[in-house]
């Protein structure tokens, strides 16, 4: 499948409750933590760049920006959205706004190794996002409920690995402290 056949969804409507709130605008290495990942996915030659966001989203250039229905709604909520904004589309990328440090070259290789079907990101023994999910999962994607994610969906999904340090989840101000001390180690 082409990359021209993949839609990109950015999940970046995340309240932040952990962070203490407007995590996505939170500087990292002089911008909001969102334009990170925003900037990393920008190369990729996929039909469609769209961000679910909540009102207190940063701007993020050259993503169509999605409001999320109610703002605090949980992350099913945002995938379910994403998928419906993605229709057209045969499959969908999704990567975390809260995820600044994956690199370019990761998500090309999962458009590379993807075969149709779904492939995910492996970080040690864990398959998570940002994973890659065929038009045979939007229906499954869209049932799923409350904050777990489609992590049950990629328990066996082909994979692509990504070392811990890039798969740095930004929820609290320490993960945001770290990710600056793996940014100046770079």
């Amino acid at each position: 499948m082409s990359a021209e056949s993949i839609a990109l969804v950015l999940l970046a409507a995340g309240r932040g409750s952990r962070f203490g709130g407007a995590k996505l605008a939170a500087l990292l290495d002089g911008k909001p933590l969102a334009q990170h990942a925003a900037e990393s996915l920008a190369a990729l030659p996929v039909a469609r760049r769209i961000a679910i966001c909540s009102p207190t989203t940063p701007e993020l250039p050259g993503f169509e920006r999605v409001l999320l229905t109610p703002p605090d709604a949980p992350l099913s909520r945002s995938i379910a959205t994403g998928i419906a904004s993605a229709r057209q589309s045969q499959a969908v990328l999704f990567a975390l706004a809260d995820m600044p440090l994956v690199p370019t070259d990761h998500y090309a290789r999962l458009i590379a190794m993807f075969d149709g079907s779904m492939i995910g990101t492996r970080v040690g023994a864990l398959t998570m996002v940002p994973a890659i999910f065929g038009e045979s999962h939007f229906s499954a994607l869209q049932s799923l409920r409350g904050d777990r994610g489609a992590g049950a969906l990629l328990r066996d999904a082909p994979s692509v690995d990504l070392a811990e340090g890039f798969a740095l989840d930004i929820d609290t101000p320490e993960d945001l402290q770290n990710a600056r001390q793996l940014l100046q180690g770079r």
